[in-house]
């Protein structure tokens, strides 16, 4: 379960997506979860690794380096 807060247009924008397809304001808020959830899984991974190169707590891996390990040396 979950409830959610949204802005007011996009609250009346989701309602009249709703109406006109038939479908529900639930339904759509669970596709766009899913739709961006990997991406958002992604940039939060990216920005910690970030941090933690900056702070010296991992090395960068060089792409020709990550290339030779997975066979795609060009």
């Amino acid at each position: 379960m979950l409830a959610i807060r949204l802005p007011a247009e996009v609250e009346k924008r989701l309602a009249a997506l709703a109406r006109a397809t038939g479908r529900t304001k639930t339904f759509y808020a669970r596709e766009a979860i899913l739709e961006h959830l990997d991406d958002l899984e992604d940039l939060y991974l990216a920005e910690q690794r970030l941090i933690d190169i900056r702070a010296g707590k991992t090395q960068p891996v060089p792409i020709e380096e990550v290339m030779r390990r997975y066979g795609m040396e060009g």
